[in-house]
């Protein structure tokens, strides 16, 4: 069917731009005459462009084809460490020459039941902040209901949930608390902001101590794994290539970039250690050592056309264009405002290290 489909379609472009004169053709059918008509030639200069264009088109196979010859140099040369974000408290894996990939052995599960315990009191506010002072609109009354339901489930066994004894306590109050806002809610069928608030001043120690023991477990595992990376890989870990990818929300105290970088030093950073953004928080570490191997394999492209292997690594138009704002603010009487230049191969952290007022951690939150 779809054979023919194909060939009813061949025929109408044919008889639509079928060079026969018209005396001789056959009159269309009318069903035809919709669809039929000379084909428009383009220009000489949208032809001209589409050829020019088609250039950078076709580059894009091109560097797919070399970056699979690339990737298979660079692991045939070096190891590589890919720290990727996962909500088990990340995945870190081991490449090495002539060895298949070494998966480091997932976070205690202890991470994620703290994990948990937080997100579940920022989970009710995502209930209840669309409500506030809205007695007419009862539309989280059913959420409501089905996430205490899971509350007090989770509350009967968290006597037996992986974790320190002495963490039992502070994870049972942050279920207990959730439980009582949310039947006080249900209770009085409105949601406050007085009551919100309240709630939220209530919480704030107790996710605090789950947030910093998340914190510890997945700093202690990573690092363990590392120590012995490390020992095992001997000289050749200074030949080695990290990466770890975040968003942007993740992207200030990345906590798997910060691990890999005290292993492999500041003069690392951004040469053989790289922060890659991605577009979720999970990506695949496939498409991790793609995006590792383009920006190893640009260097070449900077050395040789224009004498600095780390160009690549910026904006290549960034400079002239950094130029062009320049000329364009003055140009309507205003103060360009633009960061710092930066040279080229800087190590410096890739993520805001300039100081200012206000908070920059939880422990500044008072």
């Amino acid at each position: 069917m779809m054979k023919r489909a194909f060939v009813g379609f061949a025929l109408v472009a044919a008889v639509g731009a079928s060079t026969v004169p018209a005396a001789a053709e056959t009159a269309l059918p009318a069903y035809m005459k919709p669809i039929s008509g000379p084909p428009q030639s383009p220009s000489a200069q949208e032809l001209a462009n589409r050829n020019v264009l088609q250039l950078n088109t076709s580059m894009f196979s091109l560097y797919e084809d070399a970056g699979k010859v690339f990737r298979r140099n660079i692991l045939a040369k070096h190891p590589i460490i890919l720290g990727l974000f996962s909500g088990s408290g990340g995945r870190m894996i081991l490449y090495r020459p002539g060895l298949p990939p070494l998966e480091a052995p997932s976070v205690p599960k202890v991470y994620q039941v703290m994990k948990s315990l937080g997100h579940s009191t920022m989970a009710i506010s995502e209930v209840v902040l669309p409500y506030l002072d809205a007695p007419g609109d009862t539309s989280w009354v059913a959420p409501m209901r089905g996430y205490l339901t899971e509350m007090k489930i989770a509350l009967e066994g968290i006597g037996s949930a992986e974790m320190p004894d002495d963490w039992r306590e502070n994870s049972r109050a942050i279920l207990q608390n959730n439980i009582s806002f949310m039947e006080d809610c249900l209770a009085k069928g409105v949601i406050s902001l007085d009551a919100v608030q309240t709630f939220a001043k209530l919480q704030a120690p107790f996710l605090r101590h789950a947030i910093a023991w998340a914190a510890q477990t997945q700093v202690k595992h990573w690092m363990g794994v590392l120590d012995g990376w490390k020992q095992d890989l001997g000289g050749s870990f200074d030949l080695a290539y990290g990466a770890s990818n975040t968003i942007y929300v993740a992207r200030q105290n990345n906590v798997l970039f910060s691990v890999l970088a005290q292993y492999f030093g500041e003069e690392a950073i951004n040469d053989r250690l790289m922060l890659i953004e991605t577009i979720s928080f999970t990506t695949t570490p496939d498409d991790m050592l793609t995006s590792l191997v383009r920006i190893i394999s640009d260097r070449s492209v900077g050395g040789l056309f224009f004498n600095n292997s780390r160009l690549m690594d910026y904006e290549l138009m960034g400079g002239d264009a950094r130029k062009a704002i320049v000329s364009e603010m003055q140009a309507r009487g205003k103060a360009p405002f633009l960061p710092p230049q930066v040279p080229f191969g800087s190590n410096q952290w890739p993520a805001l290290i300039s100081g200012g007022a206000g908070a920059a951690s939880l422990d500044d939150i008072h």
